[in-house]
C-alpha cells in the first residue's frame, strides 16, 4: 500500500458516501453508494451487508472489489483495491457496527427491519489517492488541524475535575459539567439522562437549546440515546443527517411494497433537530445504569476518537458524583416548620392527580408523572391540609406511598426533574433547597386540588 490506512481516519467517519465497485463471474459490473467503510485495522476494512444482494452474489463469485472514499474536509479521493477475506456475524466488530446501524434503525421506526446482516471484512491490497479529482484551488488550502496540537486538553480536563468534585448538589454538579465542556472544549448541546424504574430514561439537565426539554423520555432500545443505555456502550455517529436520510429512504421503500405494517412510528429525538454528529456514553457505576450523557453538534466533523477518550472520563466521574449524591444521608432531623403565610396570586393554580397512572396535570396541561408525580402530590396535600411548607428528603424515603427503592432511590434526580418542570410550567409553586436534606415548598397563590381515576 502506498498510503497507510491509519492516515485516513475521516475518510471512515462516514460523512460522505463511499461507492463500492464489485464485478459479476461474466464480467458485469455493479456499483453502489454505502454509508460508510470501517476501519478494521493497518490491512483490514470492513463494509457493513444490509441489503446488498447483488455485491453479495458478485463477491461469493469473484472476491475483489474497488472502494473510493472521500476526506469530508480535504475532499481528497482514495481508491482501496479489496480481496473479501470473511463474513462476521458475531463478536467485537459485528457489534460495534451492528450497535451504529441499530440506532439509527430504532430513530427510523425500523428496528428489526434495517439490521446487520454481516460484517464483510475485506484485505486491503491498495490505496491510492486519486489524482485531478478536483480542480485546483487558487491559494494556498486552508490549514488542517493537527490533533496532537489541541488546546490544553489535561488542563481542561483537570478544571472539570475540580468542578464535580466541588458540586455541593446534584443540579450544581450536572450544570457546571454541562457548562465547563463548553466553555473548555466547545461541546455546544449537551444532555444527562437518568434511569427510571420502567425501562425509560428522563432528561435532568441540557445545554445550550432553545428549549431545555427537561422531563423529555427517551425508551431504553430506542434511537441513540436508548440503544447507548440498554447495551451500556459508547456510541459515536458521523453523518447522521446523511443515515437518517438513508434509513427513510429504506422505510419509505418497505412502505410502497406494503410492508408498512411491520414498522413503528419514528421516533423525535430529543435536542437539535439537524444534528450531523451525535456522542452517547452510559453512566455506570459497577454494573448499575445510572443514565446517559450525549452531546451532538450541526458539524458533521465534531467528534472523533480522542473525545471519545475525553467523555468518557467526565461521565465515569459524573456516574459517581450522581451515586455520591444519591447514596448522601441527610442531616439530622430537626422539627418541621408550619406555616401558612402565602403572597397571594390574581388567579388560582389547579392540580389533578390521576391515581391509576401516577400523572399530575396542572391547569389541564400534563406536568409530570411516576414517582416524582407522587412526591409533587404529597406536598401539594400536606400543604394544603396542614400549611406545611419545609420538607425533609428522609420523610420521603420513609413514605411507603411513594415507593422508592431501600436502596439507589435517585431521590436527588427525582426532585431536580420536579423543580425544573415546576419552572417551566408553573414557576409560581416552586421546591426551594433550605439546607441539606431539607427543602422547602414556595406557593405565591391559592391552589386546587383535586384526585381522579385516568381514562
Amino acid at each position: 500500500m502506498t498510503i497507510p490506512l491509519a492516515s485516513l481516519a475521516r475518510c471512515f467517519q462516514g460523512v460522505v458516501p463511499c461507492i463500492v465497485a464489485t464485478c459479476a463471474a461474466d464480467g458485469t459490473p455493479n456499483v453502489i453508494y454505502a454509508s460508510q467503510v470501517y476501519f478494521v485495522d493497518d490491512r483490514h476494512v470492513a463494509l457493513s451487508c444490509q441489503f446488498f444482494n447483488k455485491t453479495r452474489r458478485n463477491l461469493d463469485d469473484n472476491p475483489h472489489a474497488a472502494v473510493q472514499i472521500y476526506d469530508p474536509v480535504t475532499f481528497d479521493a482514495y481508491q482501496l483495491r479489496l480481496r473479501f477475506d470473511h463474513s462476521e456475524t458475531a463478536g467485537p466488530l459485528f457489534d460495534d457496527m451492528a450497535l451504529r446501524i441499530a440506532a439509527i434503525a430504532s430513530q427510523c421506526g425500523m428496528t428489526g427491519v434495517f439490521r446487520l446482516r454481516s460484517a464483510d471484512v475485506f484485505e486491503v491490497d491498495a490505496v491510492e489517492r486519486i489524482d485531478d479529482f478536483l480542480e485546483p484551488i487558487d491559494g494556498a488550502a486552508p490549514p488542517i488541524e493537527d490533533p496532537a496540537a489541541r488546546r490544553g486538553e489535561l488542563r481542561g480536563l483537570q478544571v472539570i475535575s475540580e468542578r464535580i468534585c466541588r458540586a455541593v448538589d446534584l443540579d450544581q454538579l450536572l450544570a457546571t459539567t454541562l457548562a465547563s465542556l463548553d466553555e473548555l472544549f466547545g461541546f455546544r448541546h449537551s444532555l444527562v439522562l437518568v434511569a427510571d424504574d420502567d425501562d425509560r430514561l428522563v432528561t435532568i439537565a441540557s445545554h445550550g437549546y432553545d428549549a431545555r426539554g427537561i422531563g423529555a423520555e427517551v425508551a431504553l432500545g430506542e434511537g441513540l440515546i436508548g440503544t447507548v443505555g440498554r447495551e451500556r456502550r459508547l456510541l459515536r455517529v458521523g453523518g447522521v443527517g446523511q443515515e437518517l436520510r438513508y434509513g427513510r429512504a429504506i422505510r419509505e421503500r418497505i412502505e410502497a411494497t406494503g410492508g408498512a405494517a411491520g414498522l413503528r412510528p419514528e421516533i423525535p429525538l430529543p435536542g437539535l433537530a439537524d444534528a450531523h454528529s451525535q456522542m452517547a456514553m452510559p453512566l455506570v457505576v459497577e454494573d448499575r445504569l445510572v443514565g446517559v450523557i450525549a452531546v451532538e453538534s450541526r458539524d458533521p466533523l465534531s467528534f472523533d476518537e480522542w473525545h471519545e477518550a475525553f467523555l468518557q472520563i467526565v461521565a465515569n466521574q459524573i456516574a459517581i458524583g450522581i451515586d455520591r449524591m444519591v447514596d448522601d444521608e441527610p442531616e439530622a432531623e430537626d422539627e418541621l416548620e408550619t406555616t401558612t403565610e402565602v403572597p397571594l396570586a390574581a388567579s388560582t393554580r389547579r392540580f389533578c392527580f390521576y391515581r391509576n397512572d401516577d400523572c399530575v396535570f396542572v391547569d389541564d396541561e400534563y406536568l409530570i408523572r411516576n414517582v416524582p408525580g407522587k412526591i409533587l402530590w404529597k406536598l401539594l396535600t400536606a400543604y394544603q391540609r396542614d400549611g406545611r411548607r419545609e420538607f425533609a428528603n428522609r420523610e420521603l424515603r420513609l413514605d411507603p406511598w411513594l415507593g422508592l427503592p431501600p436502596i439507589k432511590d435517585n431521590l436527588e434526580s427525582r426532585l431536580i426533574l420536579l423543580r425544573r418542570r415546576l419552572e417551566d410550567k408553573c414557576p409560581d409553586v416552586r421546591i426551594v433547597p433550605v439546607r441539606r436534606g431539607r427543602f422547602a415548598l414556595a406557593i405565591d397563590g391559592p391552589i386546587e386540588l383535586t384526585e381522579r381515576d385516568s381514562g
